[in-house]
């Protein structure tokens, strides 16, 4: 229950992220950098009496729509609760601290951070199995019929709202809006790199069983053992894999710098991790 109440938590912490760089520096920019704000912010300006969250809450619910009628109920509940959770958000923003105009003359340090602060929250809702929904969904309509890879198909719904941008709010603007759909794309891969700090370590050391046994029972962690020859020697040897998270690592290592100071050490920074005691693949 405490870990449901604390994905909840972070998820919604996440949501707030998205909407504060609507609200704050998108929108009052008129910066489509893509996805459903994007839209949205070119709709906005041009139907100025409806709200900017309005306009995303029916931009969702059409693209949830279409997902429904082409690709069937593939959506998890905490996606559909995220994309309308957005919406609602922006829409309590505009009545809670509305702007009269952009918060500095400097668009592109807006973009910059706004886009910073998004890519927090984008990070926080993968984290927790959830995504955004909305130009996502019509990405993968994209996908079923046009084989096209997911993320080409994002990015393509991507440039197509910045590229609206361009005729609406003309070329500067658009220009920025083409930036923050790269610079996007770039701050989410870090910001996902940061929560999922795993690192894959490999050990050759003359104290194997001391290391394993430090790895199973002081940091709680698995490990695998296979067993390698050296070129030059031709000696066998025990080759130590195991994944850890930073501060175990900094504690392995510490360790084996104690017992073993010949030891081999490689790290290697993993991206995503698929099995048990990580994320699960369905």
């Amino acid at each position: 229950m405490f870990k449901k109440v604390l994905s909840f938590l972070i998820i919604n912490l996440g949501v707030f992220c998205l909407a504060v760089n609507v609200h704050f520096f998108l929108s009052p920019n008129n910066l489509a950098t893509g996805g459903v704000s994007g839209l949205s912010i070119v709709l906005h300006n041009i139907y100025p009496d409806i709200s900017l969250g309005l306009v995303m809450l029916i931009l969702n619910v059409f693209c949830f729509i279409l997902g429904f009628i082409f690709i069937g109920f593939n959506f998890g509940a905490k996606t559909i609760y995220t994309s309308f959770a957005v919406s609602f958000m922006v829409w309590a923003l505009e009545e809670l601290a509305p702007l009269s105009q952009p918060l500095s003359d400097d668009i592109l340090i807006q973009l910059i951070i706004g886009q910073m602060i998004a890519a927090a929250g984008i990070a926080m809702v993968f984290h927790q199995g959830a995504s955004t929904g909305g130009t996502d969904i019509v990405a993968m309509i994209i996908n079923k019929f046009f084989s096209l890879e997911l993320g080409k198909a994002v990015l393509l719904s991507d440039i197509a709202i910045a590229t609206s941008s361009v005729f609406l709010f003309g070329p500067q603007i658009g220009l920025y809006a083409f930036f923050g759909v790269i610079l996007n794309g770039i701050v989410i891969d870090y910001a996902l790199q940061q929560f999922d700090n795993n690192k894959e370590i490999v050990i050759i050391s003359r104290e194997s069983e001391r290391v394993q046994e430090f790895i199973v029972n002081e940091l709680g962690k698995g490990a695998t053992i296979h067993t390698a020859k050296g070129a030059f020697t031709q000696d066998s040897k025990e080759v130590i894999t195991t994944i850890l998270k930073r501060k175990d690592y900094t504690r392995l290592k510490k360790y084996i710098a104690e017992i073993d100071h010949t030891a081999f050490i490689t790290v290697h920074s993993m991206n995503e991790i698929i099995g048990e005691n990580f994320k699960r693949l369905a």
